[in-house]
């Protein structure tokens, strides 16, 4: 079976970088470090004229050299107006893809624009499929595959990425090493000459590795076919998508960035909605969000309880929910009877519930399975993680712990907080009904026992309560679209 385009970019059986460097600062060497570091098992061949040994890799004159059908992708670290030569014998040698991450084109002006222009026109004629320029990578941790200029390199996960912006894929890669929530595939697209962000998003949409999908966009060429591309998308798989140039003055900044042209934003809005893409407005609010769609099931209807270990948070989750399409519902009698029965009286006998540190050992894990298997909720918010292990932090670097022998009780706070990230993953498994975790430990105390767990459990951790609530709002919006854009499919 011939292998599409897409499979010789994300997925080739081996690669050339046209453009090795002996530099360390220089993206030539990064590259070739980044590809060999990631573990790519075919096999690895790199350019230099001068033929220099480089990371233990002996290099080739040029693209002429590589032995004929050994490589799908060639990525090109080289000046703009050595590209076509690049092309012409990579496709002489069989290889059927290229990134290109040379800038000097369509974003440098009129004259770029026409070399862009020429260099698209050629990979046609050769049957090459052409990523970039301008661009920063790709990523494809299935194949163990890390073609990029810069150094993250997430772990492996359910999220693929595409964007204009090579340093946003590198952000949504940064929140990915920093959550535990990892990349599937992720690309920088640059100024997307040949293949369009959309493009990448159909391809995500039927990649088994591949639960949810963002992209950052800077401009929209052919809006009826971005339009189509996303629902087509969205249908398989949620899509979260952030949108650059929302002003004149960033359509400016986007213009010399990727050349992209401005976009009237309500069109593209509503474009986006109708489509069944969620939009974000914040490259936090979009990872938040497709971290959530690839760690959770997807709510059966907008009844939403909260559960917190303490006022404050419940109070803001209360004010976010009152905000969004969710429905914090009142608490029903016979769950008030059941928890009455775990605290003292004092709790908020609302909700949210407040259990006003009122728990023994094992409330929460028996409060949080009465909440999520009653039939009256769709969703839960768990709010409070991590207070027990983050005193036993403290304990553990104070002047006491040895004299006061204090090991015992900081393990079972740790222990504590672990189980009650498992309780609330555990429970969502159960029950089919999203429950998000949220801690500002998760951002200022990663290594707390609460928030490490959901990382190990490769499980979304929010860092607030209104940040929880809007990823859930995000959740339920696509569902609702779902339940009505699918009916009778």
């Amino acid at each position: 079976m011939s292998r599409s385009p897409f499979d010789l970019l994300f997925n080739p059986r081996g690669i050339v970088l046209a453009g090795a460097s002996t530099h360390p600062g220089k993206f030539g060497f990064v590259a070739l470090h980044n590809i060999l570091a990631g573990g790519f098992a075919g096999p690895v061949f790199a350019t230099n004229p001068d033929k220099p040994t480089i990371l233990g890799v002996e290099t080739l004159a040029s693209v002429d050299e590589v032995p004929q059908g050994t490589a799908d992708l060639v990525m090109v670290c080289t000046p703009p107006q050595t590209c076509t030569d690049i092309l012409k014998s990579a496709a002489n040698r069989g290889i059927g893809a290229a990134f290109i991450a040379s800038g000097g084109f369509r974003e440098a002006g009129s004259e770029g624009a026409r070399a862009e222009e020429e260099l698209v026109e050629l990979a046609q004629s050769l049957g090459m499929v052409l990523a970039g320029p301008n661009g920063q990578g790709l990523i494809s941790n299935p194949a163990k595959l890390a073609a990029q200029i810069v150094a993250p390199v997430p772990p492996p996960g359910p999220i693929s990425v595409a964007s204009q912006s090579g340093n946003l894929v590198s952000a949504f890669m940064n929140y990915a090493a920093h959550s535990g929530v990892g990349i599937s595939r992720a690309v920088s697209a640059g100024n997307a000459a040949m293949v369009e962000v959309v493009d990448y998003l159909t391809w995500f949409a039927g990649d088994s590795h591949t639960r949810a999908m963002a992209a950052y966009v800077e401009g929209v060429g052919d809006g009826r076919r971005f339009a189509a591309s996303i629902r087509e998308a969205a249908e398989q798989k949620p899509v979260v998508l952030v949108k650059g140039g929302t002003t004149p003055r960033g359509a400016q900044a986007a213009a010399s960035h990727t050349g992209a042209l401005a976009t009237d934003d309500r069109v593209f809005d509503g474009m986006v909605r109708q489509s069944g893409a969620v939009r974000a407005f914040t490259i936090e609010e979009a990872y938040d969000a497709v971290a959530v769609f690839a760690t959770q099931p997807l709510p059966a209807g907008p009844r939403t309880l909260v559960l917190s270990s303490a006022g404050g948070w419940g109070v803001i989750a209360a004010d976010a929910v009152s905000q969004s399409s969710l429905d914090l519902i009142p608490l029903p009698a016979d769950l008030k009877s059941a928890i009455d029965g775990l605290v003292p009286p004092r709790w908020s006998r609302s909700n949210p519930i407040d259990l006003a540190g009122g728990e023994s050992r094992d409330t929460i894990p028996e409060a949080m399975n009465l909440v999520a298997d009653h039939p009256e909720v769709d969703a839960v918010i768990y709010l409070g993680m991590g207070i027990q292990a983050n005193t036993a932090s403290h304990l553990r670097s104070g002047p006491y712990f040895e004299s006061a022998e204090l090991a015992r009780i900081c393990e079972y706070h740790e222990r504590q907080d672990s189980r009650f990230a498992r309780a609330a993953a555990e429970a969502s498994d159960r029950t089919g009904k999203p429950i998000l975790a949220a801690t500002e430990l998760a951002v200022t105390q990663p290594a707390n026992s609460g928030p490490a767990t959901m990382a190990g459990e490769h499980r979304y951790c929010l860092p607030s309560a209104d940040r929880a609530v809007r990823a859930l709002h995000h959740l339920w919006w696509y569902a609702r679209w779902r339940q009505r854009h699918l009916v009778g499919k």
